[in-house]
């Protein structure tokens, strides 16, 4: 299962994370965010691939930060409609995959989903609060039953160290990997390298 570390920012801790294999590492681009990136940091990771997030960002933004950072993916996490995303697709450089995030409390939040299954290579599914992400709070991962699309998703909002079991009893046929955040920080975008080690030991088992 791929295992995304969201909300990194500091040189030394991004490069400890990262020997700890994860697949993806995020970078908030979004300046109302306690983990926002304002400048490029000391290390970049060389194994993992590096995700843009981004919340209701003009193209010019995006596709600047994208070629700033060297990413390979660029995530969506606002209100970002399908044409736009058509746009953002010819804008990137070729190869840039693109994740669109959804915030989900209730059925009626999953309905808005297909109308993104043409535009998005993968899907996120985090819990609807007044942040935009990183909020340190599950939603009911039962609604994504409803979910009955061929567009891969991560499981994201609020898992934290203990979740190891409960993401491995998990089932849905699109599910590709998780998205780890908040619960696993010492403070906001340094995050506790033996909470995510125990983690990532209890994932593999």
């Amino acid at each position: 299962m791929l295992v995304k570390v969201c909300g990194m920012r500091e040189g030394c801790n991004i490069r400890d994370v990262e020997t700890l294999g994860p697949d993806w590492m995020g970078f908030i681009f979004y300046p109302k965010s306690p983990r926002y990136v304002k400048e490029v940091p000391s290390y970049l990771p060389a194994n993992a691939k590096r995700v843009g997030v981004f919340v209701d960002a003009d193209l010019e933004f995006i596709t600047r930060t994208a070629e700033r950072f060297a990413l390979d993916l660029v995530q969506l996490h606002g209100k970002e409609y399908p044409d736009m995303i058509r746009a953002l697709r010819c804008a990137l450089p070729e190869g840039i995959k693109i994740i669109k995030a959804f915030n989900i409390a209730e059925r009626e939040d999953l309905r808005q989903i297909r109308d993104y299954t043409e535009v998005a290579d993968y899907f996120l599914f985090d819990t609807k609060a007044l942040l935009a992400g990183g909020n340190g709070s599950k939603f009911n991962w039962d609604l994504l039953g409803l979910y009955q699309g061929d567009t891969p998703f991560l499981l994201s909002g609020g898992i934290g160290p203990e979740d190891a079991d409960a993401i491995r009893s998990f089932s849905h046929p699109m599910l590709y990997g998780v998205d780890l955040n908040s619960r696993f920080e010492s403070s906001p975008a340094v995050k506790d390298i033996a909470l995510l080690k125990h983690f990532f030991n209890q994932l593999q088992q």
